[in-house]
Formats: C-alpha cells, sequence, structure tokens
C-alpha cells in the first residue's frame, strides 16, 4: 500500500506505556518499537506503518483503568447515557472491557451487560478473560468499544469480525482518541505506540454507511460514533492529506527548560498513565535534569516504574509527603487540574502539559 507521506517518526518508544513494572530496571529495558506514522490513501486513517502486532502483551500487569479520578467518573456517566439511548431494552457487549469498570457500571444502571477482555483480573462469570473472536458467541443489541479501536492494527477487518458476529444486525458504539484535538493542541505525548490508529470523525463516515450519533467527549479529547452494524463498509474516500504542524513536538523543549530554569526545585508528573509515560521518554531523551517522580491516584500504578524511563510512581499521599512549597507539579491533562489541586493543595506552582 503506498502512503501519502511520513507525518512524524519517534524511536525506541516503550511499546506498551500502560504496562506496570515493578522492577526500575526491567522498567528501564522494556520493549521498544519505532513510531512512523502515514496516511493510508484509501481511508484517510493515519497509522503506524512500523506497528507489530506481536509485541503486544494484554494481560494482568496491563493497568489502564481511569475509574479512580471523579472526572473520569462523569465521564463515563455521559457514555453511559449516550449507551442508554441507543441500547433501549436489549442487551450489549462491551469488547475489551479492561478491568470491567464500565461494564459494572452499566450493570448498576440495570443494562444487561457481558463483556470480554484478557487483562480482566475479576471472577465475574459474565466477563470472558480473552480476547474477542467470533467463535465466542457473544452478540448483543449494542457492541461496546471503547478505546479498543485505535489498538488494532487492521481495524476495517476487526469491524468486520465484530459485525459477522452480531449476525450483521444492532448497533455498535464506538470511542476513540481524537487525532483534531491532539494536532490542534500539540499533544505530542499523545502519540503511542500503542495506538496504531489515529481516528478523526470523518474517518467513520467511510467506513459506515448510517451513523446515527456521533460527537466529541472529555474535553474533545475523544469522539465516538454509534452506527448501524449492517451498513459497515470500505468506502475510498480518504480527503485531504493530514499533517501534523512543524513544531508539533516543541513542548518537549519547553518542558526541559522548566527542568532548567528550576534546579532547586522538584518538578514531579501528576499522571501515571500513557501521557506521563510518553512525556518522561521525550524529555529524558533532552534533558541531564529530570523528573524527581511521578504521582497517580490509581493503586494499581503505585510502586512502580515508567516504562522505558524507571521513573518512580508514588501515591498522592507519599508523593505530597516528599514535595516543598513551590516545587512544580506538571498535570499531564487538563481535564484534571481541579480535581489535583484539591488534593494536592495550593503549596505547588502547576504546569499543564496540555497548555504548555
Amino acid at each position: 500500500m503506498n502512503n501519502f507521506f511520513k507525518i512524524l517518526k519517534i524511536e525506541r518508544l516503550p511499546v506498551q506505556q500502560n504496562k506496570v513494572y515493578q522492577s526500575q530496571d526491567e522498567a528501564i529495558n522494556c520493549p521498544k518499537g519505532e513510531v512512523v506514522l502515514v496516511q493510508d490513501p484509501d481511508t484517510g486513517v493515519v497509522y503506524n506503518s512500523e506497528f507489530v502486532p506481536e509485541l503486544m502483551i494484554y494481560d494482568e500487569s496491563y493497568q489502564n483503568e481511569q475509574g479512580c479520578s471523579l472526572f473520569f467518573k462523569e465521564h463515563l456517566s455521559a457514555v453511559s447515557l449516550i449507551v442508554k439511548k441507543h441500547l433501549k431494552d436489549g442487551g450489549a457487549v462491551e469488547i475489551g472491557c479492561g478491568k470491567g469498570t464500565f461494564l459494572e457500571y452499566l450493570r448498576s444502571l440495570g443494562c444487561e451487560v457481558v463483556g470480554v477482555d484478557p487483562a480482566y483480573e475479576g471472577e465475574a462469570e459474565y466477563i470472558k478473560k480473552t480476547a474477542f473472536s467470533c467463535e465466542l458467541g457473544l452478540s448483543g443489541d449494542l457492541v461496546i468499544l471503547r478505546h479498543v479501536l485505535e489498538h488494532i492494527s487492521d481495524p476495517y477487518a476487526f469491524l468486520e469480525s465484530i459485525a459477522e458476529a452480531n449476525g450483521r444486525s444492532g448497533l455498535i458504539y464506538i470511542e476513540v482518541p481524537c487525532l483534531d484535538w491532539i494536532a490542534q493542541n500539540q499533544a505530542w505525548f499523545d502519540v503511542f505506540y500503542e495506538h496504531v490508529n489515529y481516528f478523526r470523525l470523518d474517518n467513520f463516515k467511510n467506513l459506515f454507511g448510517k451513523i446515527i450519533d456521533s460527537g466529541h467527549l472529555f474535553g474533545a479529547q475523544y469522539i465516538y460514533v454509534v452506527a448501524e452494524l449492517s451498513s459497515l463498509r470500505k468506502l475510498k474516500n480518504a480527503g485531504a492529506a493530514f499533517e501534523l504542524g512543524y513544531d508539533f513536538m516543541a513542548g518537549v523543549d519547553r518542558v526541559v527548560q522548566i527542568l532548567a530554569e528550576n534546579p532547586a526545585k522538584q518538578v514531579v508528573v501528576w499522571g501515571g498513565a500513557s501521557k506521563g509515560v510518553i512525556l518522561a521518554h521525550h524529555v529524558r531523551q533532552k534533558s541531564d535534569r529530570f523528573f524527581s517522580f511521578a504521582i497517580d491516584i490509581n493503586p494499581a500504578k503505585q510502586d512502580g516504574f515508567f516504562p522505558g524511563t524507571g521513573l518512580p510512581v508514588l501515591s498522592p499521599e507519599e508523593g505530597l509527603s516528599r514535595m516543598n512549597d513551590e516545587d512544580i507539579i506538571l498535570v499531564m491533562n487538563s481535564n484534571y487540574l481541579s480535581e489535583i489541586k484539591s488534593i494536592a493543595g495550593s503549596r505547588f506552582r502547576y504546569c499543564i502539559a496540555d497548555k504548555i
């Protein structure tokens, strides 16, 4: 397949930024891969041409649960309203349900939902701890696909398998990160090896003939569509070539400058998930001075180490106890700023990664 042009190249990224390592050496020496973003000339989807799916291992050490945050719980509530609107009285299947947080929330609202995910750690009989396949016999009036499609090397073939398993009927809810938001906000820390695909709303108009609902969520960082599975197609209509600005990675130098200008202060990353891991990776390549540690409210992340850099992750209680007045907290996601300030207080200086 010929591509329009190379959009972005990043070398030696950790292949799974949400994998938790209990050893710093193991974290530093984790598997790494290359990202070369290009655009599919047929569908217009931006993807990593160097992605190797065999490197991806989703097991119990993979921790991407965001439900510990009150702000994220509000997001899940908003998503549940969309799901319930289209689910009506039928049953649903959540493919890639993770640890089951959203699925359990839907069930608490009276929705009949079953799930599948190899990273699931619980004992619920209605969640299968495996990868999705047609052979599982799962089907529903609505298929839920939240933050899964960006991880799939052939998204159309995957959607085809879902449509086939569901008898080519019913609806599908898809939620993915928004490439337009990444570009507009120069969110260089949102380009991951794990994410082989980067979507815009128009991409789904090429994939489905009938979209009955769509929009933006989570401060426009995510996009969603609700479409009829029977209308799945592979329309060749890429549209205009996608580009990232020439200064897309400029924020790396700004973070390095913050570290250099504050040699007597600790600079701490608040957010031990994907954004924090990738930011630490890029800054480590350019700066001898580094962050003191990271803080995350997810207990599964605490006492672990960032893949690639080995930066330790502490609980808010432990991390804040080590900090002094006027130390700097680098907030990885502006959506969480108010929540973080309510925990950490006013003793510190705050910088916001997606506003730098």
